[in-house]
């Protein structure tokens, strides 16, 4: 009944009561992450040289560190597989932020853009479906 009301298998309610039978509430409290960060604070740091020589030095064109190109250098570098949200987990943790440019372009034409966004803009955001009462369903032949 437990289990059904905490939506978990019956195994792991076994599990939490025989935890709770030997140590009590507390011994049900959070043991932190299932696993430690796979780079060291050493590796980290050797990572931050390795970003700081630019994407250039691994043969990206742009000047631009992503996410993937991150994950593609620890891989080169300390032969480890992170996902890209492991990544972004790992460069958070470090005090790194998804960075945005710090001026605008100087080609950037701000009265084309003005006019593009006039202009062109409501022709390609497209016709919105008008609002009038009608059914969710997609199998019923009358709905929008």
């Amino acid at each position: 009944m437990i289990a059904k009301d905490l939506r978990v298998s019956v195994r792991s309610e076994q599990r939490w009561r025989q935890v709770w039978d030997q140590g009590g509430p507390r011994a049900l409290r959070s043991q932190g992450p299932a696993s430690l960060p796979r780079l060291s604070e050493k590796q980290f740091a050797q990572l931050e040289a390795e970003l700081a020589k630019g994407p250039a030095m691994y043969g990206w064109e742009d000047q631009r560190w992503t996410l993937s190109r991150v994950k593609t250098v620890i891989g080169r570098r300390f032969h480890l597989t992170y996902t890209i949200q492991g990544v972004r987990k790992l460069l958070v943790r470090n005090g790194w932020s998804c960075q945005v440019p710090a001026r605008r372009a100087m080609e950037r034409d701000d009265e084309a853009v003005a006019g593009w966004v006039k202009e062109v803009w409501p022709c390609a955001e497209g016709s919105r479906r008008p609002v009038a009462p009608g059914s969710s369903s997609r199998t019923k032949p009358a709905s929008p």
